[in-house]
């Protein structure tokens, strides 16, 4: 299995690169909004590689960034969304929108990915909503591996107690989104969240 791809750019097709390394060119699928594939020939390049078997066809895909991977082999697990209709999705959307239409349940927002219908994006948000953690959902527009570590566990925590109170996870991810403070504690977060809430 391939972890990785690290190579120069060595040219573009639509809906991939090909990433020269050790004297061989790799085919590598990559989202049309990804910056490898916005990339100059010529360039060093390294994405994260998912590799996908079928009988007739071995295929590599490949991502700028470890969550956009993640996402991607999440986005396969819904039925019905094959490689190519994950690939269509993350070139449609910028991984933090895409994140935050599947916790706020906004399916019309996956549509926008070319061969997705609505009958699929209300799959994949009624599949993968309780799959993506709170702690990777979006708490103020900023992925949550850019908030400190601190902070995002407690934000985290509340998410967690405020689903158990009744609220969606779109909600309690939106109001805590508009608590600016990142140093209080886990009840203060549910306090100012459920003051938003009502």
């Amino acid at each position: 299995m391939l972890h990785f791809i690290k190579g120069t750019l060595a040219g573009n097709f639509p809906g991939g690169v090909v990433i020269e390394t050790g004297g061989l060119g790799y085919e590598v699928s990559v989202p049309d909004n990804s910056a490898v594939y916005l990339s100059k020939e010529g360039q060093q390049v390294m994405v994260y590689t998912a590799m996908i078997v079928r009988e007739d066809d071995i295929s590599l895909y490949g991502f700028a960034d470890r969550e956009s991977l993640q996402l991607f082999r999440k986005l396969m697990t819904v039925n019905g969304v094959g490689a190519k209709a994950a690939l269509a999705i993350l070139s449609a959307l910028p991984i933090t929108e895409l994140q935050k239409a599947i916790v706020f349940e906004d399916a019309a927002a996956l549509t926008k990915a070319n061969g997705i219908g609505k009958k699929i994006a209300q799959r994949i948000v009624l599949e993968l909503k309780d799959k993506l953690d709170a702690t990777e959902a979006i708490v103020g527009g900023i992925p949550a591996s850019d908030i400190a570590g601190a902070s995002l566990n407690e934000k985290g925590e509340a998410v967690r107690a405020l689903i158990a109170l009744g609220y969606s996870k779109g909600e309690a991810v939106e109001a805590l989104a508009g608590i600016e403070e990142n140093d209080l504690t886990v009840e203060e977060y549910i306090k100012k969240a459920l003051k938003r809430l009502c």
